[in-house]
């Protein structure tokens, strides 16, 4: 993804110091383009539970490194394997519901398991989080690949009108190493010369998509409308929306997804209103052992300042103002789980599958119980 014309993943080894990541601080846009530079677990325990940093891909990739910085200071202090178990617990309590999160974790201790000494834990470590990350990327790429064929096929019969995308929350390059998975096909398309526009919802409390999904595809130069997040089913119920496609945090091997709050109220209404609801997600994003999303899924529960606060821009700085009353209460749900029988379909870095068990292991045939 280019800002400015240069290429930026979100996260990387600092060039020339390797006890250093740097990752593109997300708190700050789409204002102002900071770079964060992380030196301990601590921190990136911070940078993950505070939104320095989110997205499922981008959260399973900074849980990597945070395990590499575990292994880094557990060789300083002579502590490593104690260091490692209470970084790997800090790390998984920092947002539950991701499921990248947890899956990093539990790769980089059964890596590092697997070495003999000290300074080979720390090397697997290394290699295990630069991995992670590459693997995000490469596999967001080839969910574009697989996602455009959706965006072809609507464009062929509109006869070249622009093809119209709606998404919910950000599930872009942002929210993983490289690419995006919900963006993926978007980009693609994009690339590939089709007209597309996408409708943004704004996505409340934070406001990802208003102020990341936005600032992302304006950068890349993608048509695109901001939008208030109950105004979707409005444009379905219009015709103005070919296509919803959102990313996911957790997704159950039987096609139940979790995302971002408001993603379950546009899937009712994509399905109202016969429009195609698509989840674009790496096969990291996936829960092997859950079966029943509703039941089984963490929903997190944030701040509720998070509810009765607003940012924004004014007079050259970032401000935060209250929006709610003193003294009313508020619930911050982050996210909901959408039943897998709204979903049309999960677009894969190995193809595109229907949301349901028998079509998801046909594709991963090596997660079958």
């Amino acid at each position: 993804m280019n800002v400015g014309g240069k290429h930026y993943r979100t996260i990387w080894l600092k060039d020339g110091d390797a006890h250093v990541v740097q990752l593109i601080d997300q708190r700050w846009l789409p204002h102002s383009f900071v770079i964060e530079e992380v030196a301990t677990t601590a921190q990136m325990v911070t940078a993950i539970h505070e939104m320095h940093v989110r997205g499922a891909g981008l959260i399973g990739a900074a849980a990597g490194y945070g395990m590499y910085l575990a292994a880094l200071e557990g060789v300083e202090r002579g502590c490593l394997d104690a260091n490692l178990t209470s970084s790997a617990v800090s790390l998984k309590a920092a947002r539950p519901t991701a499921v990248n999160l947890s899956w990093a974790v539990d790769r980089q201790l059964e890596e590092m398991r697997r070495a003999l000494n000290p300074q080979q834990k720390l090397a697997r470590a290394l290699a295990t989080a630069m991995a992670i990350a590459e693997e995000d990327a490469a596999y967001c790429r080839r969910i574009g690949q697989h996602g455009v064929a959706l965006i072809e096929e609507i464009a062929q019969r509109k006869n070249g009108k622009p093809v119209n995308v709606l998404t919910h929350c950000n599930a872009g390059w942002l929210a993983f190493v490289d690419h995006g998975s919900a963006t993926a096909p978007i980009y693609a398309a994009h690339e590939a010369g089709l007209a597309v526009h996408v409708w943004v919802d704004e996505t409340r409390p934070r406001n990802q998509g208003s102020k990341l999904t936005a600032w992302e595809l304006g950068q890349h130069g993608v048509p695109h409308t901001v939008i208030t997040d109950n105004a979707g089913g409005h444009l379905m119920q219009r015709g103005e929306v070919d296509i919803v496609i959102v990313g996911t945090d957790r997704t159950t091997y039987t096609g139940d997804v979790a995302n971002k709050i408001g993603t379950y109220l546009k899937a009712l209404a994509a399905a109202d209103s016969n429009v195609p609801f698509y989840v674009a997600l790496p096969s990291s994003s996936f829960d092997w052992q859950i079966k029943d999303g509703l039941r089984e899924i963490p929903i997190e529960q944030r701040e509720p300042d998070e509810v009765k606060h607003a940012d924004g821009w004014a007079d050259g700085r970032q401000i935060e103002v209250r929006i709610t009353p003193e003294g009313s209460a508020a619930a911050n749900y982050g996210f909901d789980v959408t039943p897998a029988r709204l979903v049309t379909g999960l677009i894969t870095e190995r193809g595109i599958c229907q949301a349901n068990e028998q079509s998801i292991l046909a594709l991963f045939p090596e997660h079958a119980p």
